[in-house]
């Protein structure tokens, strides 16, 4: 079975996430980052290389809804990114709501006791997980249906 990668787009770094082999739970895996929004061509390249070393089948993208459900600024360029990721690696991209993720991923970080100056050194790739885990717990609950 392919794993699925777990991805929160942001304007500097991408988190990234991983299933475990059979696709029940979400590891936090790494934070891509870059100098300026516009400067993907190594944020996919790594994402590719990614796809490759886990034998990725899927990749789940979260989309930042605003809390009305409406698309803003950021879930536009979430979309964009997706065209570019599926382009790279011929891969179906699934969207999937992001809201609140980065506000679990800072409850997680203050419960672990992680400095807020540290905060950035972790956040996007645990809201990664949490995106990644959302899905894989809705895709099991699809099954039992």
């Amino acid at each position: 079975m392919k794993r699925i990668l777990g991805l929160d787009y942001g304007s500097k770094t991408v988190g990234v996430a991983v299933s475990d082999p059979l696709g029940f739970t979400a590891q936090a895996l790494e934070i891509i980052r870059r100098k300026s929004e516009k400067k993907l061509r190594q944020t996919l390249a790594r994402i590719e290389q990614l796809v490759e070393e886990y034998d990725i089948g899927t990749i789940v993208l979260g989309l930042p809804l605003n809390m009305n459900s409406e698309q803003g600024d950021r879930a536009q360029k979430s979309l964009e990114f997706k065209e570019l990721v599926e382009k790279r690696t011929g891969l179906d991209v699934v969207m999937w709501d992001e809201r609140l993720t980065t506000v679990e991923a800072i409850e997680i970080m203050n419960e672990a006791g992680i400095k807020p100056q540290d905060r950035k050194l972790y956040v996007d790739k645990i809201a990664a997980g949490f995106i990644l885990q959302d899905y894989l717990n809705y895709q099991e609950l699809k099954k039992h249906e």
